[in-house]
């Protein structure tokens, strides 16, 4: 087990501080997320652009109900499939909840891996309104004429950074970013870093990382396991329910595949194939977003012992930067509970 220490922001201690877990998908978070709560009196904020969505558990692999009943668990199953949501109304609605949960004294930890919706809760999103119907229009329209992959193709040479943090079938997103990105004459990730609205508390962050073999192999475990518990038939009856196929919160990795296979344009064994890929991409994606963003402490989860080690250390170094009233109330929390 290693952590990387370098590159970490000496904060004002005047705001409160937060816990920020992050790391690609399938390296372990919920899991250390856990073993923090087993030491600290934590309501967990989920930071996942497809947990929002009710009836997508399997897919998104949500925690289980039953852990979500011993831990205050945020933002899972809040929309239907069909409702819409941004990063900028995310960072908007956490906020407040971070708030009322620092004024039960008790510790919001975030966890996730949707990069976007972290950094707008803790950097803020734009200070001025990049909007324009008839642009969004235009970009609509081709899509229509070129394909949604031509649309990611520009992101990627216009804005690589913000690319790297969307999926390429998440349509919606390509187009808003280059629509900020066309308005603002320069890449949305760098207007987003000029207007900033930064939250009234700190982020201590840390992030999880391991072997790139090892997380390959974890994912691909986990993507047969979700077939196994049931995969195939929640997104029929998804569409059973009316939702669209077409659909953003459905037009991402397990639901696309599986919708391509119930509409028989390839075979089950193709299906689960591209899943683990396409899966495992989406990890390569997060790796370079979050290996770009400030101040993260890394931990390398080498062997499954490490999850309860790497817990504690974490642990550690946020109290060390909590003050030490907080610290005090938090541990009159923890006694009561």
């Amino acid at each position: 087990m290693t952590t990387n220490d370098s590159n970490i922001r000496q904060s004002t201690p005047r705001l409160p501080r937060i816990l920020v877990l992050v790391g690609p998908t399938g390296v372990g978070k919920t899991r250390v997320s856990l073993e923090i709560a087993r030491r600290l009196p934590v309501e967990i904020i989920s930071a996942d652009s497809r947990q929002i969505y009710r009836y997508m558990d399997i897919g998104t692999d949500k925690p289980p109900v039953e852990v979500r009943r011993k831990i205050p668990h945020h933002f899972i199953d809040i929309l239907n499939p069909d409702q819409e949501y941004s990063a900028g109304q995310f960072a908007r609605d956490a906020r407040k909840v971070v708030l009322q949960i620092l004024s039960r004294n008790r510790v919001p930890l975030v966890v996730g891996g949707s990069g976007l919706y972290i950094r707008a809760l803790l950097e803020g999103f734009l200070g001025k309104d990049y909007r324009d119907d008839q642009l969004r229009q235009q970009l609509l329209q081709r899509v229509q004429e070129e394909g949604e992959e031509a649309l990611y193709r520009e992101l990627q040479r216009r804005d690589p950074e913000t690319a790297a943090g969307i999926h390429p079938h998440n349509v919606k997103r390509v187009l808003r970013a280059l629509e900020i990105t066309y308005l603002a004459g320069r890449p949305a990730s760098e207007v987003r870093r000029t207007q900033k609205d930064p939250a009234p508390f700190v982020g201590v962050k840390f992030g999880l990382t391991m072997e790139r073999q090892a997380l390959y192999e974890q994912i691909n475990a986990r993507v047969e396991w979700m077939f196994d518990q049931g995969l195939v038939e929640e997104v029929r009856r998804l569409l059973a329910m009316g939702y669209s196929p077409k659909l953003n919160a459905l037009n991402t990795v397990g639901y696309k595949e599986v919708i391509d296979f119930l509409e028989e344009k390839i075979d089950l064994y193709t299906c689960v194939e591209r899943v683990k890929q396409n899966t495992r991409r989406y990890a390569k994606r997060q790796y370079t977003w979050f290996r770009a963003e400030p101040d993260i402490r890394w931990f390398t989860l080498e062997h499954p012992a490490d999850v309860s080690s790497v817990a504690r250390k974490i642990v550690d170094l946020y109290l060390q930067e909590v003050d030490a009233e907080f610290r005090e109330r938090m541990v009159k929390t923890e006694e009561h509970l």
